[in-house]
């Protein structure tokens, strides 16, 4: 029997609604942390600002929109070329974020004045069906990494175990959500977690540093803040990658109202704003660059639970460990080879989500333009993938590199 889906209005009893947004914040707890250390950012900091950036979303989408907003990957290369990796260089970096968020909501302001023409022109169906696509498999290298090595080799005992934990951990999610049928279905991801986890504990590989750090943590501490410092250069360098966002979250967009099976692009303008404002907040308390996260939307299209209020928890949740660095610690704690299990379903499903916006859409691949468009930019992005692009000292990212390749092929054929 198929699950009925729960819609974005519908509300959750208090019972359910905790472990279903614990859920939520552990599916983009690892990639809302990582970006803000690659970045040289405060990962406490990330996290605090997530759950602010995604309560302005649902806020400024009228709660219409089920979305997570954590740190963006996108800016990444960018970042990084106006810092030069350098602690001291974050604030001009900030502005620059600034910079996007402003444009970004000009954007916004114009799709609201003038309907999301434009966006569709733009990005029809086969784009944002790539676009949703290449997220899915240019995140594919770093589960895989997770489960077993950077190098993809199984060569020792060690390199077993940590593939049979994240074997067990995916098995479990799978488990869960296919076969019960009880309120457990709806929490295929954190289950997985939870026995992933366990079998961590039972087989005595828990990393010891993280242990302490949980122990030495304090309960309540608020995060470092930072302010921007004004920099035309940063502007010049990181305020353009505001058109990835623009495209990325259209295909997110479009990605739910197909698993929603609820046509969402009324609300796309007031999405961009949502993720505008979030992004030009963050950057001015020192925080990453938001976006709408694919992590989430591979949750809501395993459970079928789509309700804002799982959102409103999740970020409630959010701003509690942005506020206390031990819960932080608690879940920062959670194995690599756990983490790559759960990956590998959500993934997988944001794969597969941008392929069933070209089947809902009925994008036609016997033409050559379509072959083109697609095949060519996941080819590009996925070949990249998290190592991106060097082109003059400054790192673009698959993701950005194919989005970018499928919005120019496509005006141009």
């Amino acid at each position: 029997m198929a699950r009925r889906i729960i819609y974005p209005e519908e509300r959750i009893g208090w019972a359910k609604l905790v472990p279903m947004g614990l859920q939520h914040v552990v599916a983009m707890f690892g990639a809302t942390v990582l970006a803000p250390l690659i970045m040289g950012f405060n990962p406490q900091t990330a996290i605090f600002f997530s759950g602010v950036g995604t309560l302005i979303f649902l806020f400024l989408t009228r709660f219409h929109v089920p979305s997570y907003l954590g740190s963006s990957f996108t800016f990444i290369g960018p970042v990084l070329a106006v810092t030069g990796g350098r602690p001291e260089n974050i604030p001009f970096a900030l502005c620059g974020i600034a910079g996007a968020a402003v444009l970004y909501g000009i954007a916004a302001a114009a799709t609201m004045k003038w309907g999301s023409g434009w966006v569709d022109k733009l990005m029809p169906p086969l784009v944002t069906g790539t676009v949703v696509t290449i997220i899915g498999l240019n995140l594919a290298s770093s589960s895989v990494a997770n489960c077993l090595n950077s190098d993809f080799a199984l060569r020792t005992g060690d390199d077993a175990v940590r593939l049979l934990i994240a074997a067990v951990t995916f098995l479990t999610a799978v488990s869960v959500s296919i076969f019960f049928r009880n309120f457990l279905s709806l929490l295929p991801i954190l289950s997985g977690v939870v026995a992933g986890y366990g079998l961590t504990a039972v087989l005595g590989r828990l990393d010891p540093a993280a242990l302490a750090a949980i122990k030495n943590a304090a309960w309540i501490g608020l995060p470092p803040f930072q302010t921007p410092s004004w920099s035309w250069q940063a502007i010049g360098v990181i305020a353009p990658v505001f058109i990835v966002l623009v495209a990325e979250n259209k295909g997110h967009i479009t990605a739910i109202s197909s698993c929603l099976k609820r046509d969402l692009s009324p609300h796309l303008g007031r999405a961009y704003m949502g993720d505008a404002v979030a992004t030009f907040v963050s950057a001015m308390g020192g925080g990453t660059p938001q976006t709408t996260y694919a992590e989430n939307m591979g949750v809501m299209a395993i459970t079928k639970v789509f309700s804002v209020y799982n959102f409103v928890m999740a970020a409630s949740i959010a701003l509690i460990l942005g506020i206390s660095p031990k819960f932080g610690a608690l879940i920062q704690s959670i194995p690599m080879p756990v983490l790559g299990g759960v990956t590998i379903v959500l993934y997988g499903l944001i794969a597969i989500m941008g392929v069933k916006i070209w089947v809902d859409a009925q994008v036609d691949f016997s033409e050559h333009k379509n072959l083109i468009v697609a095949g060519s930019s996941v080819i590009v992005a996925t070949g990249l993938g998290l190592k991106g692009l060097g082109v003059a000292g400054v790192n673009i990212s698959g993701i950005t590199v194919g989005t970018l390749m499928a919005l120019v092929l496509n005006g141009l054929l």
